[in-house]
């Protein structure tokens, strides 16, 4: 499998693509990363170097690989962070030349907006761009809830109600969605909830919450999701398989109480996890 993935990337610690990609490449996954912006480190530590990068360089990139005579190759398309919505154009002129020369290609977006207790925290316009044009060419969309209520205009503070908020994204477009980092009123407090639906069902997943804030797992996650999703076409199933990885790479950082996810540390997680969660039909 080869995917193209467009999002963010950092020096030290693991956000954007310096999450997204060595996970894929331990599932066995070609990758092909192009970063929106290369910065020393998240900007959750309050102070960063490095730069975003524009559009022209997206398609710039983009222009390089297809001079190659390799978009026929590409299995599917990842993003994340996108910086703006001029990138934001550029991504989906790359989602749109990736499908023209393989049809089978799908198309996976991370819509990076916000988060519960911070808000929007990306470029005016932006999240307008994501949910008026990102998310209905997407086949694949990977929330937080914050995000999902953002993109559906409802709220999510019950399950039927996370539930509507699911199918009006399915709605805009996409086939299958993930809504990550989900707390309705029947979670239990000392819990997460995962929510993955396509047109087989729409399923759940809970597992403990652990006690540590990090960035990256979303990105990981949808990455992973995606790619067991083109696996095997099963939406419960690459539910299951990504949140458990992610669950093992979480609760080994926990145990180490570390700031950065482990991804290397817990590695064999990815792939062989410790603890396996299965996703339950709602």
């Amino acid at each position: 499998m080869n995917l193209l993935s467009i999002q963010s990337h950092v020096a030290y610690g693991h956000v954007g693509n310096s999450a997204a990609v060595f996970p894929l490449q331990r599932l066995g996954v070609e990758v092909w990363p192009i970063h929106t912006v290369q910065f020393s480190n998240h900007t959750g530590y309050g102070d960063w170097r490095g730069q975003a990068f524009g559009a022209a360089l997206i398609r710039e990139l983009i222009a390089g690989i297809a001079r190659r005579g390799i978009l026929s190759e590409c299995d599917g398309v990842l993003s994340g962070y996108m910086g703006g919505a001029d990138v934001g154009d550029a991504i989906l002129d790359a989602v749109a030349a990736v499908k023209q020369a393989n049809p089978a290609a799908r198309y996976c977006c991370d819509p990076v907006i916000g988060d519960v207790g911070r808000g929007v925290f990306v470029r005016a316009g932006l999240p307008e761009f994501l949910r008026d044009k990102a998310v209905p060419a997407a086949d694949v969309v990977t929330p937080n809830q914050f995000e999902l209520d953002y993109l559906s205009g409802r709220a999510s503070t019950t399950l039927a109600e996370a539930r509507d908020a699911v199918k009006a994204l399915h709605d805009l477009g996409p086939r299958a969605v993930l809504v990550t980092s989900l707390h309705t009123a029947e979670t239990p407090a000392d819990s997460i909830d995962l929510i993955a639906s396509d047109e087989t069902g729409c399923f759940r997943l809970r597992t403990p919450k652990l006690p540590l804030m990090v960035n990256g797992a979303g990105d990981a996650i949808a990455a992973l999701f995606f790619a067991h999703y083109l696996g095997d076409g099963r939406v419960d199933e690459a539910l299951a398989r990504s949140a458990s990885a992610i669950f093992g790479v979480l609760a080994r950082t926990a145990n180490m109480g570390v700031r950065e996810i482990q991804l290397v540390a817990a590695q064999d997680e990815i792939v062989r996890p410790s603890r396996v969660f299965e996703a339950e039909l709602l």
